[in-house]
């Protein structure tokens, strides 16, 4: 089976295709036969384009369009034709999935792409501006390019679908509750693929375990993972809420917002930007929402890159300790995601405030640039695990399962 892997970003494309032979899913995600990546956030007007193969074929390029369908086209094109071809026509490609950021409450679980899916992805974009259109795109370029194939759609928030009452709903007027204000939550499908890659790790059933998915990237969200369901997460309403980001600013006070729409005359489209890409690490650094150069001004001695390392840490942790509340306990904590994958003080400084747990961790194996292990003591009572994520291969898995239980979905 041929899978396709759509992965769309505000200003960013991946894609990636799969070959399951085998009647069972694999536990662990191979190399896809062929990879690409789009960015247009360097230049305005211009995708540049990189494309790999696991045969070693590599493709770098730059058209000059803004246009997501022209973008899909090239890269189909490029499955089957040229020096990263991977298969001699589209139509052995079996199904396509793709990553949807917003399902609203409807959704709660993958679907096969009807008329009535797309037009409840558009409806949601109102809750998801900057990527819901963007998803919906690729649906519609899949479409037009290879036909009736059977599309599937795999939504951030699905995960996050079951979580309690108690935990989803903000306490202000019901009638707002019952216009779908609510927290939805997201990074649903990595920290459901952390959550399962876990127990595969641990060999442990995965609904025996109280897990804490710290998803740490440029955007960063923890999910609280009980009998394989998350129960508990810190983005909310928008992906602006919980912790510090590279560039948003998680949660603050709402007076804040009500201060400086009164005191300073802010519009909503300025507060947006301020607080989804000027505060965060940016914002308190005022060197960069990315860690790396903060890492590297802190080793220069500025002293507001530390103090935005500081109100980070302080911040991760304060709401791991919520979730270890809502799991009322705790047996494995994960981290994964950019930051969360390659930064061992992150990871060490965190840790050290659970000690009191008796969490410990291995120092060597932290430092060794650890892949799906466990890096904790032999002596710790929390298994604490780095995961490198892989979104692309659970939608991939998605796609399998709806292939398997609608058989009759095969052109």
């Amino acid at each position: 089976m041929k899978i396709l892997v759509l992965n769309a970003g505000s200003s960013s494309q991946k894609c990636c295709l799969y070959d399951i032979s085998s009647d069972t899913f694999p536990q662990e995600a191979p190399k896809p036969l062929w990879f690409a990546k789009v960015d247009w956030s360097h230049h305005q007007g211009t995708a540049e384009i990189e494309i790999s193969t696991a045969k070693g074929a590599y493709l770098q390029e730059e058209i000059s369009t803004d246009s997501r369908l022209e973008v899909i086209v090239y890269l189909l094109n490029t499955l089957h034709q040229g020096s990263t071809q991977v298969i001699n026509q589209l139509s052995e490609i079996d199904i396509v999935g793709h990553r949807v950021v917003h399902g609203g409450r409807e959704y709660r679980d993958s679907v096969l792409i009807t008329e009535d899916v797309k037009n409840a992805i558009a409806n949601l974009s109102n809750l998801a501006p900057e990527h819901n259109p963007a998803n919906l795109e690729g649906i519609i370029a899949i479409a037009q390019q290879l036909g009736n194939i059977p599309q599937v759609a795999v939504f951030d928030t699905a995960f996050h679908s079951y979580i309690p009452h108690a935990a989803a709903i903000y306490p202000i007027p019901y009638e707002f509750v019952e216009q779908g204000i609510r927290r939805y939550g997201f990074h649903g499908i990595s920290h459901q693929y952390c959550g399962n890659r876990a127990a595969q790790i641990l060999n442990q059933d995965l609904a025996s375990l109280r897990l804490i998915n710290c998803h740490l990237g440029n955007g960063c969200s923890l999910a609280a993972i009980k009998n394989g369901r998350s129960i508990d997460t810190t983005m909310g309403f928008t992906p602006l809420d919980g912790l510090m980001m590279g560039n948003r600013s998680g949660a603050v006070d709402p007076g804040i917002i009500i201060y400086l729409m009164e005191k300073e005359n802010y519009t909503p489209e300025q507060l947006n930007h301020l607080l989804n890409k000027e505060s965060g690490l940016k914002g308190i650094s005022g060197v960069s929402g990315d860690f790396r150069q903060i890492c590297d001004a802190i080793s220069q001695g500025c002293d507001r890159a530390q103090l935005a390392l500081d109100i980070y840490i302080y911040r991760l942790k304060y709401y791991i300790g919520a979730m270890i509340a809502s799991l009322e306990g705790l047996d494995v904590l994960i981290f994964t995601a950019g930051v969360g994958e390659n930064v061992p003080d992150v990871r060490k400084l965190t840790c050290e405030g659970f000690s009191f747990l008796g969490l410990q961790l291995d120092n060597h194996k932290n430092e060794n640039k650890p892949i799906d292990i466990d890096i904790s003591s032999v002596n710790s009572t929390v298994r604490v695990l780095v995961i490198h994520t892989q979104e692309d291969w659970q939608i991939a898995y998605e796609c399998w399962r709806q292939m398997t239980k609608n058989p009759r979905t095969k052109n």
